[in-house]
């Protein structure tokens, strides 16, 4: 999966977070396509101070509303490491197709990603409902 380099802005702090997950993946939480698209994020991103980014940038534990792009069924998910993943109560991991998708994007942008089974999905960013930055707190 190519990743777009898009208008993503990361705060310095996720950034740093998520080299750090990087190095210490020795698990394999992600599957090395997955890495490389968040490395592939990481090096193509501008970096924030977690007190400038702008409140509509997608953040780690951002709680994000999403539209499907092709069938506009919306979805609530809020983006998390992979330690605190689950997905069957919109929890996805910043290291899933999805989460990677939509690491530093804005809203109104247009995430796309792959399902494990090769579809392509695209859904656009309709709101965010919670930041931490924006809620004062810049250390989630």
């Amino acid at each position: 999966m190519e990743v777009t380099t898009l208008e993503r802005t990361l705060t310095e702090l996720d950034h740093v977070r998520l080299l750090n997950l990087l190095r210490r993946d020795a698990r394999g939480d992600g599957s090395p396509q997955q890495v490389r698209v968040i490395e592939d994020v990481l090096d193509a991103s501008a970096l924030v101070p977690s007190r400038e980014v702008a409140p509509d940038v997608v953040t780690m534990y951002s709680q994000v509303l999403l539209q499907d792009t092709q069938t506009g069924q919306r979805n609530t998910l809020t983006l998390c490491y992979p330690a605190d993943a689950e997905p069957a109560v919109g929890f996805v991991s910043v290291l899933s197709p999805v989460g990677s998708a939509l690491l530093g994007l804005r809203v109104g942008s247009i995430a796309r990603w792959s399902t494990p089974a090769g579809d392509e999905k695209a859904a656009e960013i309709l709101a965010i409902l919670f930041q931490p930055e924006s809620s004062g707190d810049y250390a989630m």
